[in-house]
């Protein structure tokens, strides 16, 4: 697990543009069973999460059609919470960072870690302003 303090700017850096950080299995199961659409980024220390993965999702929020709820659980600090979030990701392999769309409770789009790493935080917007705009 990683110290609060290192992690804390990494955490603000989603919620503070409204991101719900969820810390616990029952929260995330209640988000995502709330109507509508939910995004749940899986956050993380690594570079990639904070070059490409938290820009990106925040830059995807500039869009017309966005999800009605965003939510962010932390690898490597919230275990229940993420471990939770990623039985709701199945069929797709555990990976941090990554993202995930889901509509009324079902998973509908996916970005994994190898779609974010390397890639320009405006392309995973795209990928996500995509999603939003088939499914929200």
């Amino acid at each position: 697990m990683y110290p609060a303090e290192l992690v804390k700017p990494m955490r603000e850096d989603l919620t503070s543009v409204g991101f719900e950080e969820l810390q616990t299995a029952s929260a995330v199961d209640a988000a995502l069973a709330k109507e509508g659409t939910t995004l749940v980024v899986v956050n993380s220390v690594c570079g990639c999460a904070a070059a490409n993965a938290r820009p990106g999702a925040k830059q995807s929020l500039q869009n017309a059609k966005r999800p009605d709820h965003t939510v962010t659980v932390f690898a490597g600090v919230d275990k229940e919470a993420v471990d939770k979030a990623r039985e709701h990701m199945i069929p797709f392999p555990p990976s941090s960072p990554c993202m995930a769309l889901f509509k009324n409770g079902e998973l509908v789009h996916m970005l994994e870690r190898h779609h974010i790493e390397g890639r320009p935080a405006d392309l995973i917007a795209e990928n996500l302003m995509d999603a939003y705009n088939e499914h929200c």
